[in-house]
């Protein structure tokens, strides 16, 4: 057993994966990973965003078919076990598992990177056959070959995070050149590979029939269904986590519907909806609703070409953060690709790396957590021009709403009027929502701001839930070429306000001031107005506080 041939460390990772309280059963791919072994189509590359069971994945399959360690204790009590191979695989193979994400210590050049990698497979295979006198001079795939042919032993090949090399700061393009090179030395045509199975975030580079590695078969998340049901929790899945919460939490502050709204919108090929499984351990585990994104690295550079590219990207960011969907062709984005120069490659790339999901032909952002990085984003990078001024003017627009200004609020949706953006032609009450939601971006940090929520007998344009009871919810409804006191009545005729009343016979949620806000905005006269009514709950009567 070595570092990397027959490692006992993918096992005794998972074994504490899957001792884990909120623990998921993805054993079954397993099953569907065996009709490949030793066949043409051994080469599967899998990729989804980060944070998206991986790793765990791949510890598990090193686990069972790896001959390291007897994993029977673990896997007899899992779904896998009802398999009718499930005896005939498990533990009968020579596994090397590599992790591409370690680095050597203090390493600061590829070579010796690559080299950590290529001295500690030789090492462990000349432990491992001493009678067979090979020499470490020998290339690696050259000691393999020898194996084989005196042994007839084959090798499964697990290997996480393939694109990390893609990441590296030190790492140059010509290098990254020389390490697919280095996998397709190691992989391709090789007649000891029983099985490769690699993972990452990154689909493999193709632009010809002789590229390097074309003879992986790979598997995304927008546009294979196969796979699918293995990386992320479905609804059921989270059913049963979200039921061992509530049953075993003292005091659980995390409602069912707290995790819809928070992690879940990532769509598959097949249509299903998943949901960002760490960000669910994670709420579950510290019971508390939060942003567990992990942005670095690659996500900083993704956001580097929001704001470094066409205004068109910035301006659908816009319609984005405030719930709409965009048009969008997803396509083939390539680990080696240096340059996005397109709306279309961007939001390719966004949907790769989990910041952004498709769907019918839109990308858009799929949940809460997400959204609040986008937040952050708006409201702290200046580069972003109109855009960042226009989420900064946000913090002013709450605390005038708040204290019944309407003449302020009626001049902060006139400068944003003003800016050079086009999507602020207002043609419709979707453009005009896309602004307020901007100007109110601040908001989110002290509410829940829900567009379009269903409420009383209709829809509602954004509804602000409180994240403490004790201060001012508002009701805001929109119009164009009308006028504030029709969204305010519209308000009233259509009952919105019973959000906040609660059901019968329970208290109600919120205990503060309730602020019924109207914006209109008159094409001809390209004036907004506002008007504001204050409703104490426990009052009939309202106080008015118009503008225009």
């Amino acid at each position: 057993m070595g570092i990397f041939l027959n490692s006992t460390a993918p096992f005794e990772a998972y074994k504490i994966t899957a001792l884990d309280k909120y623990f998921v059963d993805k054993t079954m791919l397993i099953e569907e990973l065996i009709p490949s072994i030793g066949r043409e189509q051994r080469f599967l590359c899998i990729t989804r965003p980060r944070r998206f069971g991986k790793t765990v994945m791949a510890n598990m399959v090193a686990s069972y078919f790896g001959k390291a360690i007897d994993s029977s204790f673990v896997f007899e009590h899992l779904a896998i076990a009802k398999s009718p191979v499930y005896e005939e695989y498990i533990n009968k193979y020579d596994v090397i598992y590599i992790d591409f994400s370690r680095l050597p210590e203090n390493c600061q050049t590829y070579e010796e990177y690559i080299n950590r990698i290529k001295t500690g497979i030789k090492e462990d295979l000349l432990e491992e056959f001493p009678e067979l006198e090979l020499k470490e001079e020998m290339s690696l795939w050259d000691i393999l070959a020898k194996i084989f042919q005196k042994t007839n032993r084959k090798f499964m090949f697990i290997m996480d995070e393939w694109d990390a090399v893609f990441h590296m700061p030190f790492i140059s393009q010509k290098e990254r050149q020389e390490y697919l090179l280095f996998l397709k030395n190691l992989l391709k045509d090789q007649v000891y590979v029983e099985l490769a199975y690699m993972t990452g975030i990154l689909p493999i580079a193709k632009y010809s029939a002789a590229s390097e590695l074309n003879m992986f078969v790979e598997y995304n998340m927008a546009t294979r269904e196969r796979f699918s049901s293995y990386f992320g929790f479905s609804e059921e899945e989270v059913d049963k986590l979200f039921q061992i919460y509530s049953e075993t939490t003292i005091r659980p502050r995390i409602t069912r519907h707290d995790l819809k709204i928070w992690y879940d919108g990532y769509c598959t090929a097949s249509g299903e909806q998943l949901y960002n499984p760490r960000s669910i351990i994670c709420a579950l585990s510290d019971n508390q609703l939060g942003s567990y994104w992990t942005g670095s690295g690659p996500y900083d550079e993704i956001f580097y070409y929001i704001k470094g590219n066409i205004d068109e990207v910035r301006e659908d960011f816009i319609l984005m953060i405030s719930g709409e969907h965009i048009e969008a062709k997803v396509q083939e984005y390539a680990a080696t690709a240096e340059e996005l120069t397109t709306k279309n490659q961007i939001y390719s790339a966004m949907v790769i790396y989990g910041l952004l999901t498709y769907e019918d032909g839109e990308v858009f952002i799929p949940n809460r957590e997400l959204m609040y990085k986008y937040n952050e984003l708006l409201l702290t990078n200046e580069s972003l021009g109109y855009v960042y001024r226009l989420a900064k003017e946000s913090e002013r627009m709450l605390k005038a709403t708040l204290a019944g200004d309407t003449q302020t609020m009626a001049e902060i949706l006139e400068y944003a009027h003003n800016t050079e953006s086009p999507i602020l032609s207002y043609n419709n009450e979707i453009e005009l929502s896309a602004i307020v939601n901007l100007v109110y971006l601040a908001a989110r940090d002290k509410y829940r701001v829900e567009r379009e929520d269903k409420a009383g007998k209709g829809y509602v344009d954004f509804i602000f839930y409180p994240e403490k009871k004790n201060i001012s919810a508002i009701i805001l409804e929109l119009k164009v070429d009308a006028s504030p006191e029709e969204a305010i009545q519209q308000i009233k005729d259509k009952q919105y306000i019973l959000r906040f009343k609660g059901k019968l016979a329970e208290k109600a949620k919120y205990t503060g001031e309730i602020l019924l806000v109207g914006i209109n905005y008159n094409k001809e006269t390209k004036m907004h107005s506002c008007k504001i009514e204050k409703i104490n709950r426990n009052l009939p009567q309202a106080k008015e506080t118009p503008s225009g």
